[in-house]
């Protein structure tokens, strides 16, 4: 570890610590229906939408009409990105002449980009035409993460009203997180990205003659490397190169500020069309954080307790800094099972475990990368998860595990962690022997038994379909290592389509029948079966009557609230996970610290 690195990281956690309250004020007034600097442009538009499609914007809706509009809003969009897929050979803006998506692939995609999880089976400039990526990618880029939006607002809602059976509006709701927010923050990001070389076209793909022929091992059918009868790698001398390119900043920019992290290139942000310069990754990563962070000071803007948000500021940045503290120890250590190389910090080297990791960002940027994406959802990746070392490689599994607590997705987070405040109060309340209340609400057995409904069907689904795969033919031949860290594969794949990050650990043949089509199942639950019951708990929460504090009230301004949160989170993630955990990443460490391997 580097000072160089500790600046990095401290620096990043300080712009977003600058940005919360001002973007958290400006996000209130605009589900607050405040007048903003953009009404002039975005009302105007929003009038229009609203005339032309017919919405009422002044209708309030129960949490059940919310969550119908919710659902057959996104049912509609996968329906559409499903034949947009299917039909894209004989659709424009196809200059490479892509064929139509496989239909278990194209249904894993459309699950995967309604529930802004943005999981690739697939190298997106060797499958998706334009039109694709623009029309039927990038727009559910928008809309998901939109819908997440939407869906913390309306939670907060539920906590700050009095007596109500209402908690707005969702059309309303996800227009204005679209026009406010989304729309204008990625016009500003794609310019910056494309100033710093992020390329931005309609071009067809160009090739080009290699100054020097290169030698590389034939890959099968079924996507692997060849290996002749004689036991050595069949080899193949390419003189050609084809240089992918496309409209990447316009999608890049939303990919990020949407947590959404589906790219338009297989490197994703790896690759230097994507992510060429210090800077740009710099800012990569801060667009990830900037809306979930800034949502805390929405929430305790609008329900009248600016000390309550910055208490929950508090506990994601603990966690944050605790994962991104044990990763870039790990991968600056380096591996010692490679005795003979040199992993020491010199002039020469950057040192530590550079497996997999990008030169241009070294260890610090990708420690802190694989920390950020993994904590908020996105998905996006700079290095590759899978070269991690077994320790190193847990903290973004770890993350995903945690549900969306960390900061978490534009919204998603929110809520996300809002579930686990209920938690946390209530278990406040048996402490002390008295009824739970939050900010003025008393928390109920109904609302408890949303919370747990919650807690319980992400680590359900995440384990079960873990356990088949892990013993199935049609699981493990798609695994790239044997052993513990071919289960952490398949336990990251289930976690990460489960938790809506996307991102993959590596090795992992994803397409295929069981992956494609249980892994859609997997993020489809992932998405809409958690927010149900928080919409519920939104819902019973505005229809009470506000409690004033007495001197038995737990605060939940305090740090001590902060402390009790991290806790509950901690404890619910390890108890659930760590079994699977000890059989994975935690073996595997073990292993390596003795010097063995599988």
């Amino acid at each position: 570890m580097t000072a160089n690195g500790w600046i990095q990281i401290l620096v990043f956690l300080a712009l977003i610590l600058a940005v919360t309250k001002p973007l958290g004020v400006f996000m209130a007034r605009v589900f607050n229906r405040e007048r903003t600097f953009l009404d002039p442009v975005a009302r105007p538009v929003e009038r229009l939408l609203y005339r032309v499609t017919g919405v009422d914007e002044n209708h309030e809706m129960r949490w059940t009409e919310y969550a119908v509009a919710m659902l057959m809003f996104s049912g509609v969009s996968m329906l559409l990105l499903y034949l947009i897929e299917r039909v894209q050979q004989w659709l424009p803006w196809n200059p490479q002449k892509f064929g139509a998506v496989a239909q278990d692939l194209a249904f894993n995609t459309a699950a995967s980009f309604t529930t802004n999880t943005n999981w690739q089976n697939y190298s997106g400039e060797a499958a998706m035409s334009y039109l694709t990526q623009m029309a039927g990618l990038a727009y559910h880029n928008f809309t998901s993460a939109a819908v997440g939006i939407a869906l913390a607002i309306a939670f907060v809602r539920g906590i700050a009203r009095r007596e109500k059976e209402t908690i707005g509006n969702f059309w309303v709701d996800m227009t204005r997180a679209t026009l406010w927010l989304l729309v204008p923050m990625c016009i500003v990001y794609a310019m910056a990205l494309v100033s710093q070389g992020v390329v931005q076209n309609l071009k067809p793909y160009d090739t080009v003659k290699l100054v020097e022929p290169q030698q590389v091992q034939k890959t099968g059918a079924d996507g692997k490397p060849m290996v002749g009868q004689d036991g050595k790698p069949v080899m193949d001398t390419v003189t050609y190169q084809t240089i992918a390119q496309g409209p990447v900043a316009s999608q890049e920019a939303i990919k990020m500020l949407g947590t959404n992290g589906g790219g338009f290139f297989a490197a994703n942000s790896s690759h230097p069309f994507e992510n060429p310069t210090p800077l740009s990754n710099y800012l990569q990563m801060l667009s990830i954080f900037v809306i979930p962070a800034g949502l805390t000071y929405t929430l305790g803007r609008m329900t009248g307790s600016p000390r309550h948000g910055w208490a929950v500021w508090a506990a994601m940045a603990f966690l944050f800094l605790a994962g991104v503290t044990t990763a870039y120890w790990a991968e600056a250590r380096g591996n010692p099972l490679l005795k003979g190389a040199d992993q020491q910090v010199s002039t020469l080297q950057p040192g530590g475990n550079m497996e997999g990791k990008e030169v241009r960002f070294g260890i610090a940027d990708s420690a802190l990368f694989a920390t950020v994406t993994t904590d908020a959802s996105c998905g996006a990746i700079n290095s590759w998860h899978d070269s991690f070392t077994p320790l190193g490689g847990m903290v973004p599994l770890a993350n995903i595990m945690l549900s969306e607590t960390v900061f978490g997705g534009v919204g998603a987070g929110l809520y996300g962690i809002l579930i686990y405040v209920v938690l946390a109060v209530f278990i406040a309340g048996l402490m002390v022997g008295r009824t739970p209340e939050y900010l003025g609400k008393k928390i109920e057995a109904y609302d408890v038994k949303m919370a747990m409904l919650v807690t319980l069907v992400f680590p359900l689904v995440i384990l079960v379909l873990t356990a088949i795969s892990s013993v199935q033919g049609f699981g493990t031949s798609s695994i790239s290592n044997p052993g513990p860290h071919g289960l952490t594969q398949i336990l990251y794949a289930f976690t990460s389509m489960a938790g809506n990050n996307g991102s993959a650990f590596g090795g992992l043949n994803g397409n295929t029948l069981w992956y494609n089509t249980s892994g859609a199942m997997t993020m489809l639950i992932g998405r809409f079966f958690m927010i149900i019951p928080m919409l519920a708990i939104a819902g019973n929460l505005a229809k009470k009557k506000y409690v004033p504090p007495s001197l038995g009230t737990f605060p939940v301004t305090t740090p001590l609230f902060s402390v009790l949160l991290v806790g509950v989170i901690l404890i619910v993630g390890a108890l659930t996970f760590f079994p699977a955990l000890s059989l994975g990443p935690i073996l595997e460490q073990l292993l390596m610290s003795v010097g063995k391997t599988f």
